[in-house]
């Protein structure tokens, strides 16, 4: 038998936790969301409109739901953020098609954007992102910050909903990219695998400062790269070679490479 104190100080943690809804419920919900909107990830296939209208009422039914379970964390009132959540649906699926958009015309691997939507783990990554981002800007906490760790987990890509990211956005091959909670980015911004977008410091009192770079429009950043820092900003249609380490700001236009000392050695 565990000893008593020990079990006294867990169920006092029982009893101060504040109610929240199920992680596997979370997901559950969003991943229907992101089903029903990108059939190319599904089987299952609606051929009548009265079907999707069913859907959509349960999938608004089952965020009421889940906000008035947390209700006494909320700013709002759990229908009123529901709907305005809801509204924001159609904008967010417009800016994930040009995502889409992004990488068929971004990398010559690309063929349809039935092949994007279905396989590609930046368009997962973003989806949960860009559901994640606007449950974020309603305030609603936590909620966000489950759905994209969960696409992390899945996918290898870790996006802070509170980051700011535009249209046409592209993570090639993704793996390892870190995009920071005060990250801002513009349209048209391309990133490859091993990318951190972070902060100089991790110093808590910075909590609520600009601790992540500003990468503006038509940027492209190659693998390896690390952009650190609130201040650091990368100007227009920049280019970021590799494994380069950026803590200044560069101008538009601008191209910094990593200079590399190789050495072979014959024997």
């Amino acid at each position: 038998m565990l000893p008593s104190d020990f079990l006294d100080t867990i169920l006092s943690k029982h009893e101060q936790t504040r109610d929240f809804p199920a992680t596997s419920d979370i997901k559950k919900l969003f991943t229907k969301i992101i089903l029903t909107l990108f059939p190319e990830q599904t089987r299952k296939h609606f051929s009548q409109k009265e079907e999707l209208v069913a859907v959509w009422e349960s999938i608004e039914n089952g965020l009421e739901s889940m906000l008035h379970s947390m209700k006494s964390q909320l700013t709002g009132d759990p229908h009123s953020l529901t709907q305005a959540y809801m509204a924001r649906i159609p904008d967010v699926y417009q800016t994930l098609l040009t995502d889409v958009e992004a990488m068929v015309n971004g990398d010559p691997a690309a063929t349809t954007d039935f092949e994007v939507i279905r396989t590609y783990p930046g368009f997962y990554a973003m989806a949960f992102y860009r559901l994640a981002h606007e449950l974020c800007s309603l305030g609603v906490p936590l909620i966000p910050r489950i759905l994209t760790e969960y696409a992390h987990s899945k996918t290898g890509i870790d996006i802070h909903p509170g980051a700011k990211i535009g249209k046409y956005f592209f993570m090639d091959h993704g793996t390892g990219i870190v995009i920071g909670e005060t990250c801002i980015i513009g349209e048209h911004v391309k990133i490859y695998q091993g990318v951190t977008l972070g902060a100089l410091s991790v110093d808590k009192s910075m909590a609520s400062t600009k601790r992540h770079p500003t990468i503006e429009d038509h940027v492209v950043i190659y693998s390896g790269a690390t952009i650190l820092g609130g201040d650091t900003i990368v100007g227009k249609n920049s280019v970021i070679g590799g494994n380069v380490w950026l803590t200044r700001s560069v101008e538009p236009n601008t191209k910094i490479y990593h200079q590399e000392n190789t050495k072979v050695i014959k024997d």
